[in-house]
Protein backbone atom coordinates (compact mmCIF):
# COMPACT_ATOMS: atom_id res chain seq x y z
CA UNK A 1 0.00 0.00 0.00
CA UNK A 2 0.93 3.69 -0.13
CA UNK A 3 0.87 5.37 3.25
CA UNK A 4 0.74 9.06 4.21
CA UNK A 5 1.60 10.05 7.78
CA UNK A 6 1.80 13.42 9.50
CA UNK A 7 2.86 14.07 13.09
CA UNK A 8 1.40 17.21 14.66
CA UNK A 9 2.74 18.33 18.06
CA UNK A 10 -0.40 20.32 18.88
CA UNK A 11 -3.81 19.85 20.48
CA UNK A 12 -6.92 19.49 18.34
CA UNK A 13 -8.17 23.12 18.50
CA UNK A 14 -4.82 24.30 17.11
CA UNK A 15 -4.84 21.97 14.10
CA UNK A 16 -8.54 21.35 13.45
CA UNK A 17 -8.84 23.44 10.27
CA UNK A 18 -5.79 21.80 8.67
CA UNK A 19 -6.95 18.33 9.60
CA UNK A 20 -10.42 19.05 8.21
CA UNK A 21 -8.82 20.18 4.93
CA UNK A 22 -6.70 17.03 4.79
CA UNK A 23 -9.74 14.80 5.38
CA UNK A 24 -11.76 16.57 2.70
CA UNK A 25 -8.80 16.41 0.27
CA UNK A 26 -8.41 12.68 0.79
CA UNK A 27 -12.11 11.99 0.38
CA UNK A 28 -12.29 14.16 -2.74
CA UNK A 29 -9.41 12.19 -4.28
CA UNK A 30 -10.61 8.66 -3.49
CA UNK A 31 -14.38 9.16 -3.52
CA UNK A 32 -17.00 7.67 -1.24
CA UNK A 33 -18.46 4.20 -1.68
CA UNK A 34 -17.92 0.50 -0.93
CA UNK A 35 -14.87 0.35 -3.20
CA UNK A 36 -13.16 3.19 -1.32
CA UNK A 37 -14.48 4.75 1.92
CA UNK A 38 -17.97 4.00 3.22
CA UNK A 39 -17.65 3.74 7.00
CA UNK A 40 -16.30 5.76 9.92
CA UNK A 41 -15.61 5.17 13.60
CA UNK A 42 -15.75 8.26 15.81
CA UNK A 43 -14.01 8.25 19.17
CA UNK A 44 -14.90 4.97 20.88
CA UNK A 45 -18.22 4.21 19.18
CA UNK A 46 -18.98 1.09 17.13
CA UNK A 47 -18.87 2.91 13.80
CA UNK A 48 -21.51 3.57 11.18
CA UNK A 49 -21.99 4.03 7.45
CA UNK A 50 -21.00 7.40 5.99
CA UNK A 51 -24.48 8.77 5.35
CA UNK A 52 -25.36 12.48 5.43
CA UNK A 53 -26.21 12.56 9.13
CA UNK A 54 -22.98 10.76 10.00
CA UNK A 55 -20.97 13.26 7.94
CA UNK A 56 -22.56 16.07 9.92
CA UNK A 57 -21.42 14.48 13.16
CA UNK A 58 -17.90 13.90 11.77
CA UNK A 59 -17.56 17.52 10.67
CA UNK A 60 -18.67 18.71 14.11
CA UNK A 61 -15.91 16.56 15.63
CA UNK A 62 -13.43 18.34 13.36
CA UNK A 63 -14.42 21.83 14.53
CA UNK A 64 -11.86 23.57 16.78
CA UNK A 65 -14.41 24.28 19.51
CA UNK A 66 -14.42 22.12 22.62
CA UNK A 67 -16.28 22.32 25.99
CA UNK A 68 -12.88 22.40 27.74
CA UNK A 69 -9.34 23.40 26.84
CA UNK A 70 -7.12 21.31 29.11
CA UNK A 71 -7.54 18.01 30.95
CA UNK A 72 -6.79 19.77 34.23
CA UNK A 73 -10.07 21.71 33.94
CA UNK A 74 -12.19 18.55 34.09
CA UNK A 75 -13.54 16.67 37.07
CA UNK A 76 -11.37 13.83 38.26
CA UNK A 77 -13.69 11.03 36.98
CA UNK A 78 -14.01 12.65 33.52
CA UNK A 79 -10.28 13.26 33.27
CA UNK A 80 -9.64 9.65 34.27
CA UNK A 81 -11.90 8.35 31.51
CA UNK A 82 -10.12 10.44 28.90
CA UNK A 83 -6.71 9.37 30.17
CA UNK A 84 -7.82 5.75 30.05
CA UNK A 85 -8.85 5.93 26.39
CA UNK A 86 -5.72 7.93 25.54
CA UNK A 87 -6.91 10.58 23.08
CA UNK A 88 -9.14 13.66 22.77
CA UNK A 89 -10.66 12.94 19.35
CA UNK A 90 -10.41 9.94 17.05
CA UNK A 91 -11.79 9.33 13.55
CA UNK A 92 -11.16 6.18 11.52
CA UNK A 93 -12.49 6.15 7.96
CA UNK A 94 -12.35 2.87 6.05
CA UNK A 95 -14.08 0.90 3.34
CA UNK A 96 -14.85 -2.53 2.00
CA UNK A 97 -17.32 -5.15 3.10
CA UNK A 98 -17.90 -5.92 6.76
CA UNK A 99 -14.84 -7.62 8.26
CA UNK A 100 -12.58 -6.89 5.29
CA UNK A 101 -10.32 -4.07 4.12
CA UNK A 102 -9.82 -2.65 0.64
CA UNK A 103 -6.66 -0.65 1.40
CA UNK A 104 -8.36 2.74 1.81
CA UNK A 105 -8.21 4.19 5.31
CA UNK A 106 -7.77 7.53 7.06
CA UNK A 107 -7.04 7.72 10.76
CA UNK A 108 -6.90 10.91 12.83
CA UNK A 109 -6.11 10.89 16.50
CA UNK A 110 -5.76 14.08 18.57
CA UNK A 111 -3.59 13.93 21.65
CA UNK A 112 -4.88 14.65 25.13
CA UNK A 113 -4.67 18.40 25.84
CA UNK A 114 -2.49 18.74 28.92
CA UNK A 115 -1.27 22.19 29.96
CA UNK A 116 2.27 20.83 29.71
CA UNK A 117 2.16 17.93 27.24
CA UNK A 118 4.79 15.23 27.08
CA UNK A 119 7.48 16.05 24.48
CA UNK A 120 6.80 12.65 22.87
CA UNK A 121 3.06 13.24 22.57
CA UNK A 122 1.66 14.20 19.17
CA UNK A 123 -1.59 14.19 17.32
CA UNK A 124 -1.32 12.27 14.07
CA UNK A 125 -3.07 11.80 10.77
CA UNK A 126 -2.38 8.81 8.55
CA UNK A 127 -4.03 7.63 5.35
CA UNK A 128 -3.50 4.74 2.98
CA UNK A 129 -4.14 3.91 -0.65
CA UNK A 130 -3.97 0.43 -2.18
CA UNK A 131 -1.10 -0.02 -4.64
CA UNK A 132 -3.74 -0.37 -7.37
CA UNK A 133 -4.51 3.34 -6.93
CA UNK A 134 -0.85 4.13 -7.63
CA UNK A 135 -0.86 1.87 -10.69
CA UNK A 136 -4.07 3.33 -12.13
CA UNK A 137 -3.59 7.02 -11.36
CA UNK A 138 0.20 7.28 -11.35
CA UNK A 139 2.75 8.65 -8.91
CA UNK A 140 2.13 12.28 -9.90
CA UNK A 141 -1.46 12.14 -8.68
CA UNK A 142 -0.41 10.45 -5.43
CA UNK A 143 2.22 13.13 -4.88
CA UNK A 144 -0.35 15.86 -5.55
CA UNK A 145 -2.69 14.33 -2.99
CA UNK A 146 0.08 14.15 -0.37
CA UNK A 147 0.98 17.80 -0.96
CA UNK A 148 -2.65 18.91 -0.83
CA UNK A 149 -3.26 17.04 2.41
CA UNK A 150 -0.08 18.55 3.88
CA UNK A 151 -0.78 22.08 2.66
CA UNK A 152 -2.58 23.30 5.78
CA UNK A 153 -1.24 20.85 8.37
CA UNK A 154 0.98 22.10 11.20
CA UNK A 155 3.18 19.03 11.08
CA UNK A 156 6.63 18.59 12.59
CA UNK A 157 7.36 15.79 10.13
CA UNK A 158 5.57 13.42 7.82
CA UNK A 159 5.98 11.16 4.84
CA UNK A 160 4.42 9.35 1.90
CA UNK A 161 5.68 6.05 0.56
CA UNK A 162 5.31 2.32 0.28
CA UNK A 163 4.34 0.51 3.45
CA UNK A 164 3.18 -2.87 4.67
CA UNK A 165 0.42 -3.31 7.19
CA UNK A 166 -0.27 -6.38 9.27
CA UNK A 167 -3.78 -7.02 10.51
CA UNK A 168 -2.57 -9.89 12.69
CA UNK A 169 0.86 -10.96 13.96
CA UNK A 170 3.07 -13.39 12.09
CA UNK A 171 4.05 -16.66 13.73
CA UNK A 172 7.61 -17.45 14.80
CA UNK A 173 7.61 -20.09 12.05
CA UNK A 174 7.19 -17.41 9.36
CA UNK A 175 10.95 -16.87 9.13
CA UNK A 176 10.99 -17.16 5.33
CA UNK A 177 8.45 -14.35 4.99
CA UNK A 178 10.39 -12.15 7.41
CA UNK A 179 13.55 -12.72 5.39
CA UNK A 180 11.70 -11.81 2.21
CA UNK A 181 10.43 -8.57 3.75
CA UNK A 182 13.94 -7.55 4.75
CA UNK A 183 14.97 -7.58 1.08
CA UNK A 184 12.96 -4.45 0.28
CA UNK A 185 14.29 -1.40 2.19
CA UNK A 186 11.84 1.01 0.56
CA UNK A 187 8.79 -0.65 2.11
CA UNK A 188 8.05 0.80 5.53
CA UNK A 189 7.52 -1.87 8.19
CA UNK A 190 7.54 0.34 11.29
CA UNK A 191 3.74 0.46 11.49
CA UNK A 192 3.86 -3.17 12.49
CA UNK A 193 5.15 -2.28 15.92
CA UNK A 194 5.24 1.43 16.73
CA UNK A 195 2.75 3.77 18.34
CA UNK A 196 2.42 6.90 16.19
CA UNK A 197 1.28 9.02 19.13
CA UNK A 198 4.75 8.69 20.70
CA UNK A 199 6.69 10.16 17.77
CA UNK A 200 7.29 13.62 19.23
CA UNK A 201 9.36 15.77 16.87
CA UNK A 202 11.53 12.89 15.74
CA UNK A 203 11.54 11.79 12.09
CA UNK A 204 10.07 8.38 11.32
CA UNK A 205 12.70 7.20 8.87
CA UNK A 206 13.21 7.85 5.17
CA UNK A 207 10.53 7.48 2.50
CA UNK A 208 9.67 8.51 -1.06
CA UNK A 209 8.30 11.90 0.12
CA UNK A 210 9.69 13.34 3.35
CA UNK A 211 7.96 16.32 5.00
CA UNK A 212 10.06 18.36 7.41
CA UNK A 213 9.23 21.43 9.49
CA UNK A 214 10.35 22.88 12.80
CA UNK A 215 12.32 22.11 14.87
CA UNK A 216 14.26 19.65 12.70
CA UNK A 217 14.38 21.86 9.61
CA UNK A 218 15.82 24.72 11.63
CA UNK A 219 18.38 22.46 13.28
CA UNK A 220 19.43 21.33 9.80
CA UNK A 221 20.09 24.97 8.90
CA UNK A 222 16.96 25.53 6.79
CA UNK A 223 15.96 24.42 3.32
CA UNK A 224 19.02 25.83 1.54
CA UNK A 225 21.44 24.07 3.89
CA UNK A 226 19.50 20.83 3.58
CA UNK A 227 19.51 21.07 -0.22
CA UNK A 228 23.28 21.62 -0.25
CA UNK A 229 23.85 18.31 1.56
CA UNK A 230 21.79 16.21 -0.86
CA UNK A 231 23.59 15.41 -4.11
CA UNK A 232 21.63 12.49 -5.54
CA UNK A 233 20.20 13.37 -8.99
CA UNK A 234 16.91 11.74 -7.92
CA UNK A 235 16.45 14.09 -4.94
CA UNK A 236 14.57 17.40 -4.95
CA UNK A 237 13.86 19.77 -2.06
CA UNK A 238 10.67 21.78 -2.50
CA UNK A 239 9.80 24.59 -0.10
CA UNK A 240 6.27 24.74 1.31
CA UNK A 241 4.51 27.67 2.97
CA UNK A 242 5.09 28.06 6.68
CA UNK A 243 8.81 27.23 6.81
CA UNK A 244 8.32 23.62 5.72
CA UNK A 245 9.81 21.45 2.96
CA UNK A 246 9.18 18.18 1.18
CA UNK A 247 12.18 16.12 0.09
CA UNK A 248 11.29 13.87 -2.86
CA UNK A 249 13.45 10.82 -3.58
CA UNK A 250 12.58 10.14 -7.19
CA UNK A 251 9.52 10.42 -9.40
CA UNK A 252 7.80 7.44 -7.80
CA UNK A 253 8.13 5.29 -4.68
CA UNK A 254 10.66 2.46 -4.95
CA UNK A 255 10.79 -0.77 -2.94
CA UNK A 256 14.43 -1.53 -3.72
CA UNK A 257 15.80 -5.08 -3.60
CA UNK A 258 18.94 -5.83 -1.64
CA UNK A 259 19.37 -9.22 -3.33
CA UNK A 260 19.61 -7.42 -6.70
CA UNK A 261 21.87 -4.63 -5.45
CA UNK A 262 19.06 -2.03 -5.43
CA UNK A 263 20.02 -0.33 -2.18
CA UNK A 264 18.25 3.00 -2.88
CA UNK A 265 21.27 5.34 -2.63
CA UNK A 266 19.14 8.51 -2.53
CA UNK A 267 17.32 7.13 0.52
CA UNK A 268 20.64 6.25 2.15
CA UNK A 269 22.00 9.75 1.55
CA UNK A 270 19.00 11.41 3.21
CA UNK A 271 19.11 8.93 6.09
CA UNK A 272 22.72 9.94 6.84
CA UNK A 273 21.72 13.62 6.87
CA UNK A 274 18.73 13.01 9.15
CA UNK A 275 20.39 10.43 11.41
CA UNK A 276 20.60 12.66 14.53
CA UNK A 277 16.83 13.25 14.35
CA UNK A 278 15.58 9.78 13.44
CA UNK A 279 13.36 8.09 15.99
CA UNK A 280 15.08 5.47 18.16
CA UNK A 281 14.19 1.82 17.85
CA UNK A 282 11.79 0.78 20.62
CA UNK A 283 11.57 -2.95 21.09
CA UNK A 284 8.26 -4.33 22.31
CA UNK A 285 7.44 -7.09 24.70
CA UNK A 286 6.38 -10.50 23.47
CA UNK A 287 2.91 -11.01 22.05
CA UNK A 288 3.28 -14.79 22.34
CA UNK A 289 2.91 -16.61 25.68
CA UNK A 290 6.10 -18.04 27.12
CA UNK A 291 8.48 -15.95 24.99
CA UNK A 292 10.56 -13.00 26.16
CA UNK A 293 10.51 -10.68 23.16
CA UNK A 294 8.97 -10.43 19.71
CA UNK A 295 10.06 -6.94 18.59
CA UNK A 296 7.15 -6.39 16.25
CA UNK A 297 3.99 -7.92 14.85
CA UNK A 298 6.31 -9.56 12.32
CA UNK A 299 7.93 -11.45 15.19
CA UNK A 300 11.33 -10.03 14.34
CA UNK A 301 14.22 -11.14 16.46
CA UNK A 302 16.14 -8.29 18.07
CA UNK A 303 18.86 -8.69 15.44
CA UNK A 304 16.33 -8.58 12.58
CA UNK A 305 14.64 -5.51 14.04
CA UNK A 306 17.94 -3.67 14.38
CA UNK A 307 19.06 -4.67 10.88
CA UNK A 308 15.87 -3.29 9.37
CA UNK A 309 16.03 -0.12 11.45
CA UNK A 310 19.60 0.54 10.27
CA UNK A 311 19.04 -0.55 6.67
CA UNK A 312 19.91 2.90 5.24
CA UNK A 313 22.71 3.60 7.73
CA UNK A 314 24.85 0.43 7.74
Amino acid sequence: MVRFAFYLPYDHPDIASGVSHAVESYMSAVGQGPKTINHVYTNDDEGDALHEERWGYVRRQLLPTRPFRFIEELSEPTAYQLEKRGYATQLIFNGGLLGSSNGYELWYRARLPWRTPSPDSVSFLTATLPTEYLEVHGATRVRELALEMASQLRFASGHAGLALRFYWPLRPSDAALRAELLRYPGIDLRTAWLDAHRMGVRVDGVHWLNFLAQPVLGQLGGSAALRSRLNSPETTVHELAGDRVVVSLGEKPEAGDLSAGKTLPAYRELARVLEPWLEPLRLSESIWPGESTSHSRMHFTEDEARRWWMRFLD
